[in-house]
This record gives structure tokens, sequence and C-alpha cells, in this order.
């Protein structure tokens, strides 16, 4: 098994590597003028079972696409160059996002972008907390392994909440499932009650709206969950709103901070007690410096360290990888 980290995600991937007792592969990355780039292995890959890891959010000096691109040019070579399987690891999957229409003429990109990967013929892609599941699912044809991170965050919650009286909550519709799948976790850890909300939200020509808002939140510690967080608006409305309906404290929670630059000011505001993220994308400085310790942040690498480790070496009775593929004999 070879596992690579290509650049800007090789903090990560040392910590995968630590908690999974495996290597980081070398590989070289070479920047050319007018933009261009190459990336190749520095090890042979004939034959091997190769895992490639890189986030694709956008950030200073490399866009999402930039990332992509850089990522399906690795893994075609890695192909080209005998693997005998290749395995992306995108804990943060760009364009996951834009998975419908919602006007005419509008692109499905979602689905270009699982064309992509199959395009440069990727065995398996994994991915945490993707925005929509099911369209995320049914956009590739390749093999497709979603990890969620109801443990790390049931667990984060029963570290610091205890048995105090607790309630998960959907900042809007789209996130029920994804909050309910959190308060069963939390359920199964903790035993006691944990109550559950959401709250309506409309988005048109920029502007949210919506003022249904369900779940019985007072005196309660609030956990509102949402895979990312972006501008900050959603969730600072969501916070708001159980504010008003009496909760005790606010905690977010968000798989990937993708912390625009007028996140940090918008979630400065006495209405959220604490963020807690993953190190699925780097947070800003700005965001670090302005939050300070209101700000936690999760490390995913074990879980994706155990993931490797059970996709490369899969059992017929495993749950998260199945019998879907055989084990590969590197020589």
């Amino acid at each position: 098994m070879l596992f690579f980290a290509l650049n800007r995600s090789d903090e990560l991937g040392r910590a995968i590597a630590a908690a999974g007792g495996f290597a980081v592969s070398s590989h070289e990355e070479r920047e050319f003028d007018g933009g261009e780039h190459k990336a190749r292995p520095l090890i042979s890959v004939r034959g091997k079972d190769v895992f490639v890891l890189h986030t694709l959010n956008g950030e200073a000096g490399a866009s999402a696409n930039d990332k992509l691109c850089r990522l399906l040019f690795f893994l075609a070579t890695c192909r080209e160059n005998g693997a005998a399987r290749v395995t992306a690891i995108a804990p943060y999957l760009a364009y996951s996002r834009k998975d419908r229409q919602t006007k005419p003429g509008d692109p499905v990109t979602t689905r270009y972008v699982a064309a992509l990967f199959e395009a440069v013929q990727t065995d398996c892609v994994v991915t945490i907390d993707v925005h929509n599941l099911a369209a995320f699912q049914n956009a590739f044809h390749c093999r497709t392994l979603h990890l969620d991170t109801a443990q790390l965050f049931a667990a984060e919650i029963l570290a610091r909440c205890g048995e105090a009286p607790a309630a998960v909550f959907s900042p809007d519709g789209g996130g029920i499932k994804r909050a309910e799948l959190l308060r069963e976790t939390l359920l199964q850890m903790r035993g006691g009650p944990v109550d559950f909300g959401f709250m309506e939200k409309r988005r048109s020509g920029g502007m949210v709206s919506g003022s249904l808002f369900a779940g019985d939140v007072a005196g309660r510690e609030v956990w509102v969950v949402d895979d990312m967080i972006v501008g900050g608006g959603t969730m600072l409305r969501a916070a708001q709103a159980c504010r008003a309906h009496g909760a005790a404290r606010v905690h977010l929670l968000a798989a990937h901070p993708l912390l625009s630059q007028g996140a940090p000011a918008l979630l400065d505001d006495p209405a959220i007690d604490s963020i807690t993220v993953t190190d699925t994308a780097h947070c800003p400085e700005l965001a670090v410096a302005r939050l300070g310790g209101r700000l936690r942040r999760l490390s995913v690498a074990p879980m994706l360290a155990e993931a490797i480790l059970r996709l490369h070496r899969p059992r017929p009775d495993d749950l998260l990888t199945g019998a879907a593929a055989d084990p590969v004999e590197d020589f």
C-alpha cells in the first residue's frame, strides 16, 4: 500500500499516517510559468494499492479548481504507471453543493466532477460529510465511501456537556437528516434524552428568509450542526433564534471550516458560545485570531486512517467497506 498527500494537504496527511501506522510516500510537485504544474510519485506505484489525499477547498494561492485538477492529474499518473488500484481521498469534495438544477440551464456540477474522477479511472472516492449524500452516491459510477462526523461530534458533546439537558438543532430543513444522525449517535453514547429542533430557511436572490422554528430548546445546551460554515450567516441566524427561544448556551458544529473573509466577524457574536470544526480544511488565521478559544478543532485523521486500512484489507463482514473490492497483494 502507498499513501500520498499532495501539497496543501500534507499536514493532514502526516496526521493520517501517524494514526494509521504507515508512511507518507514521496512525491514531487513542480510549478511552471503560465500557471501549469506537474506532480509525480517518486517511488514505483506498479502493482500497488494507492491512496491519494487532497482536500478540495479553495484557499489563498490555490482555488478549488487548482486542487481538483492537481488531484486528477496525480491519480491519472498513478494509474498510467501501473497502480493496481487508485483511491482518491477528498475530505472536502469541491462542488458537492451544486447537486441539482435550481434555475433553467443550471449545471449539475456534482455529476460533472464525478465524471472527471471516472475519466482518470479512479477506483474509489472517499469523502467526509458531503453536502447531499444521495446526490453524491447517485453521481458516481465508481465506488464511493462516505464517512460522517456523528461519532466524533457526539463524543465532543458528551465530554463537554455530560448529563446536562441538550438538544441537537439543524439550521435548515436540508440538514435534518444530518442532525438526526448526530442526535441518535449521542443518544446511544449517553443514554439520556436528547431533544431535537430545526428551523426554516428559504433563499431567494441572495436573501434568506423563513420564520418556522420547531423544537423545545429552552434551558438546554443547543448544538447546531451543519456540514460546513462558509459565510456564517446560516449558523448565526440559527444561534440567535435558539437564544430567542430560551437556549442556555449555543454551540456550532461543522465538519468543513470553509470560512470566508467576513465569516469570523459575523461569528464573533454573543449568541454563539463555541464553534467546533474539523481539519478537513485549514482554518484561516484571521478566524483563529478573531474567535480565539471559542474555536475548537477536532481531527478526522484517525477515521481516515481506519478507512484506508479497512479499504486496503476489506473483510466480507465489514459494514464500512463491505466486500466490494478484493485485497490488493502489493508486490
